[in-house]
């Protein structure tokens, strides 16, 4: 039997824990076209907080014809002896929020140029059902000239990882595989369970695993969707949101979610991927889309009520000072990807205020090369006009707030991580 050796193509959130996990069993390249990512892995550094040191640095292997380990590089040759693929780069949406496909087309032509009979190449990253077989096998075919079950196999099996979550690693998390065929799918799904402690589940073909993945955070995105919505209603009717759904879980079967901003890779983009396809076969998605747009426009609303509080607190607006606590998509996570606290940030600038940005896990070169903002060292000595708990990392939920605060200084909790019940902290 043919030695398993797997390449696996981008090494971000989902790609190295993967490559690591797979590593403690098989020999794995991780292939990252960016150099610098490559060369901090090499040294041990994942800047993503997903692997800490101890476990990367075990894994590490400069052999990549060892028996074992983990072979980080940006040399698509290095990749030529593997005999499974599996591609896990980012598939985000465009400015005109459609399907960017871009990222996946590419490493499909580059994982064409490096595959052979018999080998396997199995999909991570999100896309619309038919994606797999009816956009990437013909780019294979096309550039190898192979045949689709006869000389090459394909699979999907989509991601789940939880940025941040150090409960909830890919180990842990059932796994949904599928394969072009009968053998593929079998292949596929023993491959993954070698390594997956949580087991896995065998889709009955790639559509519907494809189909799974864009369910699961449109189904999450709709019921944020609802609870955000409701705490605009509630906020109306002068009643406390969070009161409200603390005294609605102790029903059984109420469906436990809070209102906030939803940003990220995932929850804020699948619905898009789905929404796209139906539209694509003449169905309008309304509920889908209807989520879609309520949770856009939180960024709007909280800035809204933000700025009405500081009026109301006889602040003058222009060339006040905000302090924005976090820019992450998400708490305890360094991913600033897709954040909607820039577009609070942006909506509060338009009024001329001043926004002062401190989140100690969030990179600052990466910040002001996506959003052109400078990140604080650390929170400065001085009173702000708001204070805004955007993201709710741990740090902040112990943070003291009143030496910040003016007599007159709004708090606006979105996360609701402040235990205060002074009515000087508004929460969302």
């Amino acid at each position: 039997m043919e030695e398993i050796k797997i390449g696996i193509i981008g090494l971000g959130y989902v790609g190295l824990p993967l490559g690591r996990l797979f590593s403690l069993k098989y020999m794995v390249v991780g292939y990252d076209i960016n150099p610098t990512r490559i060369a901090q892995l090499n040294k041990g550094i994942d800047l993503t907080n997903e692997i800490n040191s101890e476990d990367l640095e075990y894994v590490l292997t400069k052999n990549p014809s060892d028996f074992r380990g983990l072979f980080c590089t940006s040399n698509i040759n290095e990749l030529k002896d593997c005999n499974y693929y599996i591609i896990t780069v980012p598939t985000p949406i465009d400015h005109n929020k459609k399907p960017d496909l871009s990222k996946l087309y590419k490493a499909t032509q580059l994982v064409s140029k490096l595959v052979n009979k018999g080998d396997y190449i199995i999909y991570e990253s999100t896309v619309y059902p038919g994606v797999t077989e009816e956009e990437c096998v013909p780019i294979i075919e096309k550039n190898t000239g192979l045949k689709l079950n006869v000389d090459f196999y394909v699979g999907y099996s989509p991601e789940r990882i939880n940025p941040g979550d150090k409960t909830h690693t890919v180990d842990k998390i059932l796994k949904v595989t599928s394969g072009s065929s009968q053998k593929a799918a079998l292949e596929i799904d023993n491959l993954y369970k070698s390594v997956i402690t949580a087991g896995t589940y065998l889709a009955s073909s790639i559509k519907v695993a494809e189909a799974a993945k864009v369910i699961e955070n449109s189904q999450r995105d709709i019921n944020i969707a609802f609870v955000n919505e409701l705490s605009k209603i509630f906020n109306l009717l002068n009643i406390d949101t969070n009161e409200v759904l603390k005294t609605a879980r102790t029903k059984w079967n109420f469906l436990d979610f809070r209102p906030g901003l939803v940003g990220g890779h995932c929850i804020g983009v699948d619905p898009y991927y789905l929404a796209q396809k139906a539209e694509e076969l003449g169905h309008h998605p309304e509920i889908i889309l209807a989520g879609r747009r309520i949770n856009d426009s939180m960024s709007t609303y909280i800035g809204s009520e933000i700025i009405k509080l500081m009026i109301k607190n006889n602040i003058l607006i222009k060339n006040s000072n905000v302090l924005m606590l976090g820019l992450s998509f998400k708490e305890n996570c360094p991913d600033i990807r897709n954040t909607k606290v820039i577009d609070l940030i942006n909506y509060l600038k338009e009024y001329e205020i001043n926004v002062d940005v401190y989140d100690y896990l969030a990179s600052n070169s990466e910040t002001f090369k996506e959003y052109n903002i400078n990140l604080l060292d650390e929170i400065p000595k001085k009173k702000y006009d708001a204070v805004v708990i955007a993201v709710a990392h741990n740090k902040f939920k112990d943070l003291d707030l009143s030496q910040f605060k003016k007599n007159n200084t709004v708090i606006y909790d979105i996360k609701n991580i402040t235990t205060e019940t002074n009515k000087s902290i508004k929460k969302l």
